[in-house]
């Protein structure tokens, strides 16, 4: 298996005494892992930060294999990491990406949609914009795996203009991300969204 891709990062974790293994949203195939060589060096190390975009190559010799990673930076969002509140929001967002989706399947929209909340992440100078893309970023995520919410049904509305209505939407996904995804996974998963909420309200 060699595939080439744009793709964003989404989540690193040591492997042996230098690597890392990186987990990559690609455009056409989906959630992708990959070991790279040498990921904890001090050049690489910059390069594999969640939100980063990145040229990826994946080499293996069986698609049950764990492919070679290598990787080139394309956009680094490593400025914001100095931001408590961006921060918090491309560490929410990686990180929900990471903990749901299963590797090896395409879902285009919602790559697309990871794509333009980082990018609202990184242009928006008010954290309400971006916060209500949140919002709709993980009711994508529970309707592409399929756990949608019934519009009608739910009181989040198609446009989120001010902060109760921005945090009424995260109090109704977070009911039904913590039940039907990431159950297993609270602890470790949910922190990342709780840190967010946290410095959203005192941004508020």
């Amino acid at each position: 298996m060699q595939l080439r891709t744009r793709a964003i990062v989404c989540a690193i974790r040591p492997h042996g005494e230098h690597g890392t293994i990186a987990r990559l949203m690609t455009p056409g195939s989906g959630l992708m892992a990959g070991h790279v060589r040498g990921g904890r060096s001090r050049r690489i190390r910059p390069i594999l930060l969640p939100g980063n975009i990145v040229e990826a190559e994946f080499r293996a010799r069986t698609e049950e294999q764990l492919a070679g990673l290598t990787v080139e930076l394309v956009t680094s969002r490593s400025g914001l990491y100095a931001e408590a509140l961006a921060a918090a929001g491309i560490e929410w967002a990686c990180a929900l990406t990471a903990a749901t989706l299963p590797e090896g399947q395409a879902y285009p929209h919602i790559h697309d949609a990871l794509d333009a909340v980082l990018s609202a992440i990184e242009a928006a100078p008010s954290a309400r914009r971006w916060a209500s893309a949140l919002v709709r970023y993980e009711l994508l995520i529970l309707r592409e795996l399929g756990f949608g919410l019934d519009p009608e049904k739910t009181d989040i509305p198609d446009a989120m203009e001010d902060w109760p209505a921005i945090f009424d939407g995260f109090r109704l996904t977070g009911h039904f991300l913590g039940r039907d995804l990431l159950d297993e996974r609270r602890n470790d998963v949910m922190a990342a969204r709780e840190r967010l909420v946290e410095r959203l309200k005192r941004a508020a």
